[in-house]
């Protein structure tokens, strides 16, 4: 494995029971950075500074709960611990990227089914347009957090293109039906 960083920023994180709503909402940022968990209130993340504003919003959240954050700067204490960080940080990754090209999977199905079922709506089209939008911004927030790449990273920018070609065909096919003049064959 080449290392991009031997260096890990832990994060020790303590807040209040209740509300739950403000340990809910350190979880779901630390999650959408690519944080991994290391146990109850144990997050690490590369220390790089692609991961710095994350760290200061997750601050920013546990302040407001009235909560603490320890930062710690480490490193494993031999090459097999640094090894296992790594690790677990490339298994979340490609975790991330499966799950991606699951739905990419499933989008390049329902425009099909829309074809198929000859559902040439500018509605229908809206509604794909926004889950490539959707996919889209999952596709950047993924890259910028795998800093180590992964092999699913090019599958998933790959899948990603066929993705974008499949919505402009379907485009396509509902602009001709929607010009289309009454009696004329499409």
């Amino acid at each position: 494995m080449s290392n991009v960083t031997d260096r890990w920023l832990v994060l020790l994180v303590r807040i209040p029971a209740e509300p739950s709503r403000h340990r809910v909402a350190v979880w779901r940022e630390l999650r959408k950075a690519g944080a991994l968990s290391l146990g109850q209130g144990v997050w690490a993340v590369p220390e790089l500074p692609v991961f710095e504003a994350a760290v200061q919003r997750t601050t920013e959240l546990v302040a407001r709960a009235e909560g603490e954050v320890t930062m710690l700067a480490a490193a494993g204490r031999d090459a097999t611990d640094g090894e296992r960080l790594r690790g677990l940080y490339d298994e979340a990754r490609r975790a991330d990227w499966t799950e991606f090209l699951a739905d990419c999977a499933k989008f390049e199905a329902e425009i099909a089914k829309e074809i198929r079922i000859e559902k040439f709506t500018l509605a229908e089209l809206e509604e794909e347009e926004q889950s490539l939008e959707r996919l889209r911004r999952w596709h950047r927030d993924l890259t910028s957090r795998d800093v180590f790449g992964t092999p699913q990273a090019a599958e998933a920018t790959a899948r990603l293109k066929e993705c974008v070609a499949c919505c402009e065909a379907y485009a396509e096919l509902v602009f001709q039906a929607l010009h289309q003049l009454p009696g004329e064959a499409p």
